[in-house]
């Protein structure tokens, strides 16, 4: 098959066609011949099959997530390295600064390593939390207790701790461990930071989640606290434009992460 491809001269197509030929695409190729067949003249069934099948794709399309983030979430902008250098400054000048990690999800125990680990963008704000300590030199406090979802597991922000001292070789100075949501790592942290004089926070967490984050902690941090967003995973294409609007693994789960925030944007949550 590979030889065909080359003889053609289309070696680049490569990925589109095995995203074609992938589910969901089949499945929603095989609900359009089902509604043709079940229902020939019905118009308004047809309408709402094709919205569906349209809407469906969409939902699965890394393009549409980050055109629907944008839109409708409007993260900030990543710190830049100038920023940066300047909290270091202001870190050296003994101004009180904090890094604030907000857990993403945790493994009860994963067999691989036979103890608890972190989900994947637990990991990922964890790594930019340290890195950022390090080039700040600012003192980091991680925020996450056990999730609604999860049952006799240990806090996130204690598995976090075990992590960063044992493979990133960095320690995390203040553990907050009994929040479950967003609006509880706000009110927990700021109180676990208070009484250091902590005026200063920059919160990490990814983009699409940062607005939320940003609302709760500005909310329970009343006047006299500074709340500087530091958002990561802001990658903007990580495939060629004709992949990033076909279905996707990555495109389903950062449509639900986006769709997640703005419901909960909604609630007040």
């Amino acid at each position: 098959m590979n030889s065909f491809f080359v003889m053609l001269g289309i070696e680049s197509w490569k990925p589109v066609i095995t995203a074609l030929l992938l589910p969901p695409v089949p499945l929603l190729l095989l609900t359009l011949v089902g509604a043709r067949l079940l229902l020939p003249r019905r118009g308004l069934g047809w309408l709402l099959i094709v919205v569906s099948v349209v809407l469906l794709w969409l939902s699965t399309c890394s393009g549409a997530a980050r055109g629907l983030t944008q839109l409708m979430l409007r993260p900030p902008a990543a710190l830049s390295l100038d920023r940066v250098r300047e909290l270091r400054a202001e870190v050296a000048a003994k101004k009180p600064i904090a890094i604030v990690i907000l857990g993403g999800g945790a493994e009860p125990f994963a067999p691989e390593y036979g103890v608890s680990s972190l989900q994947e963008q637990s990991l990922e704000r964890l790594r930019y939390g340290l890195w950022l300590g390090r080039e700040t030199g600012a003192q980091i406090a991680y925020s996450g207790g056990i999730g609604w979802a999860q049952e006799d597991a240990a806090p996130e922000a204690r598995i976090a701790a075990k992590i960063a001292a044992e493979d990133f070789r960095q320690p995390i100075k203040w553990l907050e461990e009994d929040s479950r949501d967003t609006r509880e790592n706000a009110a927990h942290t700021l109180a676990l930071l208070k009484p250091a004089g902590i005026d200063h926070i920059l919160l990490v967490t990814h983009g699409y989640h940062m607005p939320r984050a940003l609302r709760d902690f500005n909310a329970a941090a009343g006047p006299g606290v500074q709340i500087e967003p530091a958002p990561m995973g802001l990658a903007k294409k990580l495939e060629t434009p004709m992949l990033e609007w076909m279905p996707s693994g990555r495109g389903f789960v950062r449509m639900r992460q986006v769709l997640r925030e703005m419901v909960g944007t909604a609630a007040g949550a």
